[in-house]
């Protein structure tokens, strides 16, 4: 009797956990975030309808809107496993479940779905990546000047992408791990120059500095090494980021980095807070800072990476989106990490349609415009603040 006394205890107790739990969650979902969740929703939609609705085939909006939720699709998950998981997956998921491959498509589907969807997919999927890779680095170096870019992972998985088109062209099939492999290299580097006997926020940030220019003034000089105008061509679009050319791989190549990171994003953002209160305090509560800091900079380096891999070096968007997110739902890292998995699609799906249709027919790489926008409102933070570069 009083085992099962004990028992029921012990459910009540655990039931009074997940509701504390469930509670806190619903707090956090606020106004703001709701505000920004469903405006950069808005956006994506919006952005990737103009997306699929141009090219080399003309349709309308209507004509878009039905291609992406063509019921023949949606109601055929042998198709939705082939594109998003692949033949060997889908073929093995196809045979065990009995699903059917065989569907018969309009043609405006068969355009959107296996040429222009893809492209919306991988831009909404770097711009997630880049921004919560953004946000950990801010938080683990307590700077908001930290980036990808600023702690040489941009820089090293440049250096490998120039490396393998340039000198080991025949391997250019392995490109996006070689990328991955170059930015957590890079970053591994910047550890080791910061250690001594620990890390540092500026130690961090001053030895990817010094990273970052040693590996671009390298990248400037392979370009002189380049025989191939295409070959440049290509190493140029790499380097400036863009989605051009995409398709289903890269979906599947970044589509579970994004899942994973995400999840670990979320669920080291009590950490994240912590870190922010300074060593000193984060030591006082129990934290081990140097391995929980070592981690989450391995997700922050797996998010860049994982982007890299797929549309290049797309700068600005990991610095200026954990800013324009904190300006409206505050610091706290339970929120702004999902702040950030919203505004990031949204400011690079939005600057691919300008990389797409500002100077139509020519498309320019979506780094470029990222790089526009991204100046000016960088300007515009650093005059209104007297502090920028503290946490």
């Amino acid at each position: 009797m009083a085992e099962a006394s004990g028992d029921a205890g012990t459910t009540e107790a655990t039931r009074s956990t997940l509701r504390d739990r469930l509670r806190d969650v619903v707090a956090l979902v606020d106004g703001s975030l709701s505000s920004v969740a469903l405006v950069s929703t808005a956006i994506v939609l919006v952005g990737g309808l103009v997306q699929v609705s141009f090219g080399t085939y003309t349709m309308t909006v209507g004509q878009a809107w039905n291609a992406v939720f063509d019921p023949a699709v949606w109601s055929s998950p042998g198709l939705l496993a082939r594109l998003f998981l692949g033949e060997t997956i889908a073929g093995w998921l196809v045979g065990h479940f009995g699903w059917h491959l065989d569907v018969e498509l309009a043609h405006e589907t068969i355009i959107v779905w296996n040429v222009r969807l893809p492209r919306v997919l991988v831009g909404a999927f770097v711009g997630m990546c880049l921004a919560v890779s953004g946000a950990i680095f801010q938080a683990v170096t307590r700077n908001e000047l930290a980036s990808p870019y600023i702690l040489g992972v941009s820089s090293g998985a440049g250096l490998a992408i120039l490396l393998t088109l340039v000198v080991f062209s025949g391997m250019a099939t392995f490109l996006p791990a070689f990328a991955a492999l170059g930015g957590t290299a890079a970053f591994l580097l910047v550890y080791a120059i910061a250690w001594q006997g620990g890390t540092s926020p500026v130690r961090l940030v001053l030895a990817g500095v010094i990273v970052g220019t040693v590996f671009q003034s390298l990248q400037t000089g392979i370009f002189f090494f380049a025989d191939d105008v295409g070959v440049v061509q290509s190493a140029i679009a790499w380097t400036t980021g863009s989605l051009t050319g995409t398709d289903w791989e890269q979906v599947r190549i970044v589509l579970p980095v994004t899942l994973l990171v995400s999840v670990l994003a979320l669920a080291g953002a009590r950490q994240l807070n912590v870190l922010l209160l300074g060593e000193r305090t984060a030591r006082s509560l129990g934290m081990s800072v140097e391995r929980v800091r070592f981690l989450l900079s391995a997700v922050a380096i797996l998010a860049a990476a994982g982007a890299i891999s797929v549309a290049g070096i797309v700068g600005f968007v990991g610095l200026i989106v954990p800013h324009m997110v904190r300006t409206v739902v505050g610091s706290d890292y339970r929120r702004l990490i999902v702040g950030c998995l919203f505004v990031g699609p949204a400011l690079v799906v939005g600057a691919d349609v300008g990389a797409r249709l500002a100077f139509d027919p020519i498309q320019i790489p979506v780094g470029i415009v990222t790089g526009v926008v991204g100046g000016p409102y960088f300007l515009y933070l650093m005059r209104r603040t007297r502090h920028l570069g503290e946490l």
